[in-house]
This record gives C-alpha cells, sequence and structure tokens, in this order.
C-alpha cells in the first residue's frame, strides 16, 4: 500500500552544447557559458512573466527552433543520485534518526503495552461493527492528516521551519499509515466475498507483477531520503524527468494500480472499500498537488504541467511530450534499482508482515 511522506540538469543530453559553467535560478537551471551574460534576477522576472516567449527568445539564442522547446527542463531531473556528492556523515546522521524514529514508534506506537495504536484502532472500531466502514475511516483520518498538513505546508514552514514542520507532517503521517495498512492486512478476508479468482491460472503471476510497477510510480520525492528524515532541508520539488514525463501524479497512478491488482485477488467487499478510499485520497491529491506546485511555482509549473498529463502517456501520445532517445537512462539510476529490490524484498516478506500485523491484534 504506497503512502506518500516525503540538481537540476537543463539541457538534454541530446544537444550537442559545450560542457557550460552554471547559473541556476530555483526551480530553474539553464547554462549560460554560451550565452552573453544574463543576470539572474531578470531572468528569473522574465521567465516568470511569460514563459512562452522566454524560450522563444532562449532557443534563438541557443540556435534552437520551437520544435526544440520540449529539449529544455524547467523542473529537476528526478530519481538523480550523484555518488561524488554524498556525504558519509550525512548518511551515519541518517541511520541515526531512523533508529530512533523506529524506537519512538515502537514505544509510543506499536506496542501494545506502551503505544497508542491499539487504542487508536479499538476506538475507530467502535463507531461501526463493519470492517469495510471502519476501514473507510482509517483512510479518511489518515487523508486529513496528510493531505491537511501538506496544504499547510507553506504556512507551516514560515512558522516552525522545513525541517520542524516535517517532523510534524512525518510523526503525524507515520502512525496514522501504519494503523491503515495493518488494519487492512488483518482484515482483509473479512466482508463479503464477491468472486474468488485466485484458481485462474496466470492471474497470481498477473497480480505481481501489476503490484511490481506499482512501485516504480512513486513520487521521485519518496528517493530523497535525507530530506524524508530531514537530514538535509527538505524541499518543494518540480521534478520533470523520468516517471514524470509518463505521468505528472506517478503516486496516483501507482495507487490505482497496486488497488486494482489486489481487489482481484482477494475479491470481498473490505478490499473494494480500501481501494475506494485509497483511490479517492489520491484522486484529491491530485487536485491539491497541483494547486500547491501552481502556487509555489507559478508560471514555471504551468510550463511543466502543459507538457506532462495526469493520465499515463496521454501527453507524449498527443504530441506534448517528446521522450529523449536514451530515455530508458532516466530509470538506470541507483534509487529505482533500490525500489526494485526492496519491492522483491517485500513480496517475499509477505509472511513476515502478516505474522507480525496479526499479532498486534489491531
Amino acid at each position: 500500500m504506497a503512502v506518500s511522506l516525503v540538481p537540476s540538469h537543463p539541457l538534454s543530453p541530446q544537444l550537442p552544447l559545450p560542457k557550460p559553467r552554471i547559473l541556476c535560478s530555483k526551480p530553474i537551471c539553464f547554462s549560460f557559458s554560451y550565452l552573453k551574460p544574463i543576470e539572474i534576477k531578470p531572468f528569473r522576472t522574465q521567465l516568470a512573466k511569460n514563459p512562452a516567449q522566454f524560450y522563444k527568445k532562449f532557443l534563438v539564442q541557443v540556435g534552437r527552433t520551437e520544435s526544440d522547446r520540449n529539449e529544455f527542463l524547467v523542473g529537476e531531473d528526478s530519481a538523480e543520485f550523484d555518488l561524488s556528492k554524498q556525504k558519509i556523515l550525512s548518511w551515519v546522521y541518517f541511520m541515526g534518526v531512523l533508529g530512533v524514529v523506529l524506537y519512538v514508534l515502537n514505544v509510543a506506537w506499536i506496542d501494545n503495552s506502551t503505544g497508542f495504536g491499539k487504542p487508536f484502532i479499538d476506538a475507530v472500531s467502535t463507531i461501526s461493527d463493519s470492517p469495510e466502514v471502519v476501514m473507510l475511516i482509517l483512510i479518511f483520518i489518515f487523508g486529513i492528516f496528510h493531505s491537511g498538513l501538506a496544504s499547510l505546508r507553506d504556512i507551516g514552514e514560515k512558522l516552525i521551519g522545513e525541517r520542524a514542520f516535517r517532523v510534524l507532517f512525518a510523526g503525524t503521517a507515520v502512525p496514522l499509515a501504519l494503523s491503515t495498512v495493518v488494519y487492512f492486512i488483518n482484515h482483509r478476508y473479512d466482508g463479503v466475498q464477491l468472486w474468488q479468482l485466485q484458481g485462474v491460472p496466470a492471474l497470481h503471476e498477473l497480480v505481481w507483477f501489476s503490484n511490481f510497477i506499482s512501485f516504480l510510480f512513486l513520487y521521485p520525492s519518496t528517493f530523497n531520503l535525507l530530506e524524508v528524515a530531514a537530514v538535509e532541508k527538505p524541499k518543494m520539488h518540480l521534478w520533470e524527468t523520468g516517471i514524470m514525463r509518463i505521468t505528472r501524479h506517478p503516486q496516483m497512478v501507482g495507487q490505482v494500480i497496486w488497488c486494482m491488482a489486489h481487489t482481484v485477488w482477494i475479491g470481498n467487499s473490505v478490499a473494494v472499500a480500501a481501494s475506494v478510499g485509497l483511490i479517492a485520497h489520491h484522486l484529491f491529491g491530485v487536485w491539491n498537488g497541483d494547486r500547491r506546485l501552481a502556487i509555489r511555482y507559478g508560471e514555471a509549473f504551468q510550463v511543466v504541467k502543459e507538457r506532462t498529463s495526469v493520465v499515463p502517456f496521454a501527453a507524449i501520445l498527443d504530441g506534448r511530450q517528446k521522450l529523449p532517445k536514451d530515455y530508458y537512462k532516466e530509470f538506470l539510476r541507483l534509487p529505482y534499482l533500490t525500489i526494485t529490490a526492496l519491492t522483491i524484498g517485500a513480496y517475499l516478506a509477505h509472511p513476515l508482515m502478516k505474522a507480525a500485523s496479526f499479532r498486534l491484534h489491531w
């Protein structure tokens, strides 16, 4: 059940340009060593006022035409991981933070003798005897806090700072997400059986493959572990490459794939209720995510929105998004290799996940 908590390379590698000196203007980063000098402030103002006119002039300066516009990135290069830029101390700090978080999560939420996880589930369960209703309520509570705090991010970061707000966000969302996942695992075969397809030949393989693919649609910010853990200052990113070329909202698409696969396999009313709730939450996230990016990045986001789509492959099929010839290289990166290994590991660990959830009695 995927839950989202949590440097720009300016030109497509297709362009035969010399290695430039980089001048960056958040979130836009262009190379100007082969242009006459341009001050950052006027550059930013010109782009914000009229991105279409800016790109037209910019393309003329570098000897390109309007048809080349799609090769220039306004947003950031997603899933980029430069090993040479990593600091060992930052990752040591990350492991320390992770250990502390897991310890606190266990004591304050998971452990039934000390935590609030079981009382929370018990309290919600008193609302209705229907596992479908309880499932929907848990997803609704998670959605209120997750999307609500995300909507308050700009205000919250101004009041308490980026790192403190990330701790508040994760400290609220992670326990609620964990409770929802554990309840689903423990009650996935409750409710009314609507169909039984588990004996259909090759269905298990199709469901497994669908689940595997769904995790490749994780939102790229999930890969920024140092920001997720607030080791580095968290940022709201405007991604444009990789999975974003297929869909501007990969987390939603991945969740829909995950829900469809599990609902087909389990085939009962609890699975349907969980899928309806999760998909509804992510569809709201599509609207809310675009709204927040438009507020944060203005016309720069409008440029990205123009050449991407919510529906997978729609922008590619109608010509608004032109994939680079070496597009596959945008996925041959450490974060995606790591996700592949973790997804396979999670599948193999399903018996352990079921056993651990059962012992909690949530």
